[in-house]
């Protein structure tokens, strides 16, 4: 897996023909920072910021995950939308 194909992907995703389901966005969100950042290095946002913290549960609950692994689970994933969804 090289950092291009992770590129190519990140750009891939943006053009999806439909919007993928919230769950689907959630673990394209929590692979991309896993593999861009690493482990989560913020605090969890405030109780009412429903979507931040749906967002960060997903990225916290990858700790420990390479980048490698992150870059490569995002990249099936974004063929797996590629098929469902159509760019």
């Amino acid at each position: 897996m090289t950092e291009a194909a992770f590129q190519k992907a990140a750009e891939e995703v943006k053009q999806l023909k439909s919007q993928p389901t919230d769950q689907e966005m959630l673990y394209i969100y929590s692979h991309y920072k896993q593999a861009t950042v690493g482990d989560v290095n913020t605090e969890r946002p405030g109780m009412l910021d429903f979507k931040g913290k749906a967002k960060w549960d997903a990225w916290y609950a990858l700790k420990g995950m390479s980048k490698e692994d992150a870059m490569k689970a995002y990249i099936e994933k974004v063929e797996e939308l590629k098929g469902k969804y159509g760019i």
